[in-house]
């Protein structure tokens, strides 16, 4: 399997559970909890998980490009 698509995989995987995570701090409602994190904790992580699927999004980008440029062998690992 390509690393691309193991990377496109994880940026999904990521970005669901960052949604999840945002779902969470709206249940949480204000001084309450959802899972026993608080809403201001949810809403961070949320945010911090999209940057990442985001980030991963990009690197799936570049390591298209990347195998493109050199079939048959792993550039960078």
């Amino acid at each position: 399997m390509k690393l691309s698509k193991i990377m496109h995989l994880m940026s999904i995987l990521i970005g669901i559970v960052g949604a999840l995570a945002l779902f969470g701090a709206w249940a949480a409602q204000e001084n309450g909890t959802f899972l026993g994190l608080s809403q201001g904790h949810l809403f961070n992580d949320a945010i911090v998980l999209e940057l990442i699927a985001i980030a991963a999004s990009i690197c799936t980008l570049v390591r298209i490009e990347l195998e493109k440029a050199n079939p048959g062998s792993s550039p960078l690992l």
